[in-house]
């Protein structure tokens, strides 16, 4: 029996940012993708693939746009891919508690003359508000099939699958779009003109006429190579002084503004049914004291620092476990495999390098949970609201918050978030500043070194002053870039405040999850090899002559304490004349006067890899040498041994501040257009480090 072949429906998932695109196809697909609720989360288009009945969907979910134009990164990912791709329909996703604003961009998508489903999204909570919507008489306005959704409660899935499928068997309907008298007649010359000269077009001809009057720039390219072109330009220029005499302006992309808001205020006016309310809504409850002009800014910083409270607080009670754990390992393993070179490279080098890095998964999931949780309830949008005034003050945009706060996470994703801010020079500045905001990776560096100089009721407090600081002192770069690198007027600010939303479990845990699991395999993996390269740099090359020395020394002592004496002796004298060594006494002179010596030098230039190798590179340098004791039981420990606090208050600030991972630079390189950016940002950072580090030294030393 022969079984038919599964027919491919390729959809094009298009919407407005924050309208729950992402989570609705993650409702139909079971996708995981990261959801959000601020502009900019879906900054690369993403394919997802699944089967339902005999056909298979191939959905690609575009950026969030507001419009079709070239105006921001997004819009022209978007449109480029509407444009010059191939595929069977859009689906457009609309929030329906903003019906009218988020048709603007439906008429767009509906100009394309393209097969559209539109997903009313949302509806459970326009109903809460309010809002009925007439989808059936929409639809026939609109000239697109509407079905009303619920990507969270998964409402309506099944029918808008169902949807797509008959509108991908149906034929192309004609363009619905009716504009203005005015327009609608110039759209009918350029028509009439095109019918008589019998012109093809894969698209209708009252599309094609569109796009020749919104100046789109490939049918003008096209056309220009038509002979019928010099017939029809003089029929788009008397087009031209109709419209502007009409509109009073010679602005076409304010003409099609009023043209998409008369659309949109029709259909809603048609098919919409808003019923009033009395009472205030729950977001107008919450914001009238979260986003309260005076309370509002010290509310965000009582919870950052209740984070980051929690972040150590939690964080340190299973750190214990696994720190006994890896050394219980450690001990085990060299047990196991006895006194050799592989008990050695296995041990000190890879188990040393990974445990110090596993040690601080707790604070990180912690971290990034309570990052998760105020995004995903739109709490972040408003803090951007909050922030805008003092931002501009600094030469800053209001959005600039959301790549910067998204920098605590991860500087990868904060780099690509600044994709949202539409004038270049902010995007630039914002770019430079990103990597003040410390990263997660950056979290052990800090939890190791505020655990060994601070008492443990003080390291919340601690660690948010560094987190705090790292910010402001991003601002005042910003400022200070501002007024000479990056000059211009500041642009206004003009961004979606969503409402509120109970957290969603699932969304949450995939992002804790995911962000986790990466942060395992960069352990399991990079750092892994890290370590074990920092340990056999630190163990070659071999010296015979003065192990022989050392080892009759040993043998000649009765004194126990005397001979441990000389086997760390030896173990330093190897340590340092040792490839690793070498390296950090070539850079020790630039890292001197900062109060390091080179074995902090090596593991800031480690660093410059994974911060997270920092911390497996003090671990395999400060654990050589050093019996594991009751008194020794923990790189803290050896640290606070080795390092004074004013040392170590200007290893944290140059860690604050110097270069981001080679990842994130790699990302930022391409973001910011180019190598030269990256050796600005290499030069800028390493100068800031040192001058801000060599400042916090001295001045530790005058205040202890």
């Amino acid at each position: 029996m022969k079984t038919s072949p599964v027919k491919t429906i390729k959809v094009a998932l298009a919407g407005q940012p924050n309208v729950g695109k992402s989570a609705l196809l993650n409702s139909i697909s079971n996708a995981h993708l990261k959801v959000g609720n601020f502009t900019g989360v879906t900054v690369k288009k993403q394919v997802v693939h699944f089967t339902r009945g005999e056909y298979e969907f191939e959905i690609t979910d575009l950026p969030g746009s507001y419009s079709l134009t070239d105006y921001t990164i997004e819009e022209r990912v978007t449109k480029q891919y509407l444009d010059d791709n191939n595929y069977d329909l859009i689906l457009n996703v609309v929030d329906s508690t903003n019906i009218e604003r988020n048709l603007y961009l439906s008429t767009e998508l509906l100009a394309l003359n393209k097969k559209v489903v539109i997903a009313l999204n949302m509806t459970d909570e326009a109903v809460n508000e309010g809002v009925f919507i007439d989808e059936q008489q929409l639809g026939k306005i609109l000239g697109a099939r509407c079905v009303k959704t619920s990507a969270i409660k998964k409402n309506g899935i099944d029918e808008l699958i169902e949807t797509i499928i008959d509108t991908y068997k149906s034929d192309l309907s004609d363009l619905h779009l009716q504009f203005s008298e005015p327009f609608e007649e110039e759209i009918s010359h350029i028509v009439t003109f095109l019918e008589d000269k019998k012109f093809q077009c894969k698209i209708s001809l009252k599309a094609l006429a569109i796009k020749l009057l919104r100046e789109d720039k490939k049918a003008y390219q096209r056309f220009n190579e038509e002979p019928i072109w010099i017939e029809l330009l003089p029929i788009i220029n008397n087009a031209y002084q109709h419209l502007y005499l009409h509109y009073d302006t010679k602005d076409l992309e304010d003409i099609f503004n009023d043209e998409k808001n008369a659309l949109a205020k029709g259909a809603v006016a048609e098919t919409v049914h808003f019923e009033k309310e009395i009472k205030l809504s729950l977001t107008d409850k919450i914001d009238a004291l979260l986003m309260h002009q005076i309370a509002g800014l010290p509310i965000f910083l009582f919870m950052m620092w209740g984070l980051f409270q929690l972040t150590f607080d939690i964080g340190s009670i299973p750190m214990d476990w696994i720190n006994s754990f890896f050394l219980a390992l450690i001990e085990g393993t060299k047990n196991f495999l006895g006194n050799t070179e592989l008990a050695s490279v296995v041990a000190d080098g890879a188990i040393a390098g990974v445990g110090a890095v596993v040690l601080f998964l707790p604070n990180i999931i912690i971290l990034f949970f309570g990052i998760a949780l105020l995004e995903t309830t739109g709490y972040m949008s408003r803090v951007a609201f909050l922030l805008d005034g003092f931002f501009h003050k600094f030469g800053l945009h209001g959005k600039s918050f959301i790549p910067l706060v998204t920098g605590f996470g991860c500087s990868v994703p904060a780099y690509m978030a600044a994709r949202t801010l539409k004038n270049d020079r902010d995007r630039l500045l914002t770019l430079f500043i990103i990597g003040f905001m410390s990263c997660g990776a950056r979290l052990p560096i800090y939890v190791l070194f505020v655990g060994a100089f601070f008492a443990e009721h003080h390291a919340g407090n601690i660690l948010f002053i560094i987190y705090i600081t790292g910010a402001l002192l991003g601002i005042v770069a910003a400022k200070i870039l501002k007024m000479t690198v990056f000059k211009g007027q500041d642009e206004p600010f003009v961004m979606e405040m969503p409402k509120y939303r109970l957290p969603s479990f699932k969304l949450v845990w995939h992002t804790v999850s995911g962000q986790a699991m990466m942060y395992l395999r960069k352990a399991g993996t990079f750092i892994l090899l890290a370590s074990v390269l920092i340990w056999f740099a630190s163990n070659y090359p071999k010296q015979p002559e003065v192990d022989q020395i050392y080892q009759v020394k040993i043998e000649q002592t009765t004194d126990k304490a005397q001979a441990r004496i000389l086997a760390n002796q030896l173990a330093m004298h190897k340590l340092e004349n040792s490839y690793l060594g070498k390296i950090g006494h070539a850079s020790e002179p630039f890292f001197a006067p900062l109060g390091y010596d080179w074995r902090m030098a090596v593991a800031l230039e480690a660093g410059l890899a994974a911060k997270e190798v920092v911390v497996a590179t003090l671990g395999v340098l400060y654990g050589l040498g050093d019996d594991i004791t009751e008194q020794h039981t923990g790189l803290i420990d050896k640290i606070r041994e080795n390092i004074s606090l004013p040392s170590g208050i200007s290893f944290i600030v140059f860690v604050m501040i110097y270069l981001p991972c080679l990842a994130a630079s790699m990302v930022f390189m391409r973001e910011a257009g180019g190598w030269k950016y990256l050796g600005y940002l290499f030069v800028f950072t390493t100068v800031t480090a040192w001058v801000l580090s060599f400042a916090a030294l001295h001045i530790t030393r005058m205040l202890i």
